[in-house]
């Protein structure tokens, strides 16, 4: 665990920021949220209806957190029976508090990678993925239609795009159909199908 945190367990000041995993095997536990730029983790009323949707469980499935932050939502993933969930995040310090969650949690499905997660998945092999969770940093329309652009492929026929953004999306991308769709206050959360033939 990074040293930010760390800060204030056992010392007397208040702990640091933190969400919990809302459901499966690792329900309850914390995930920190360390003060980084761009850091927003999904929220957890957003979190529990994502997973309303989905149906709770996802014993077998194969999924991929692009823009993993604080992991709320890949280990979300894997606590509900995932059998493998790759969590890409590029920056230095939150790759250390994903790792060290991971230890802790025992979650032995989830793989973490530094990396860039657009040039990561534009390179990944294609159709790998029963969900791909997209949730990049607000307010750069460039980096969120790169991120779709990039995403797409890696979903199966009938697989799952899940897409949170500032503003409700204008209209899924080529192959895709809306299944879902919701907002909880500044967070727009969409959910997508890919055609069986797509």
């Amino acid at each position: 665990m990074s040293a930010p945190a760390r800060r204030g367990l056992g010392s007397g000041r208040p702990p640091p920021q933190q969400v919990r995993i809302v459901g499966g095997t690792f329900k309850r536990s914390v995930l920190p949220v360390l003060d980084r730029p761009g850091l927003r983790p999904t929220p957890q009323r957003v979190r529990e209806t994502l997973f309303n949707w989905l149906g709770q469980q996802l014993t077998g499935w194969s999924c991929l957190d692009a823009f993993a932050g604080t992991g709320a939502l890949g280990f979300e993933a894997a606590s509900r029976g995932a059998a493998a969930v790759v969590l890409l995040e590029r920056d230095a310090a939150l790759v250390q508090t994903l790792r060290a969650a991971q230890a802790r949690l025992q979650a032995h499905a989830v793989t973490i990678e530094r990396a860039d997660a657009v040039t990561w998945m534009r390179h990944a092999a294609s159709g790998r993925f029963d969900l791909v969770l997209l949730d990049p940093p607000f307010g750069d329309a460039g980096l969120f239609q790169a991120a779709i652009e990039a995403a797409t492929h890696l979903v199966k026929p009938d697989g799952l795009l899940y897409v949170e953004s500032g503003e409700p999306l204008a209209h899924p991308p080529d192959s895709f159909e809306l299944w879902r769709q919701d907002r909880a206050g500044a967070v727009c959360f969409h959910l997508l199908r890919r055609n069986s033939s797509g």
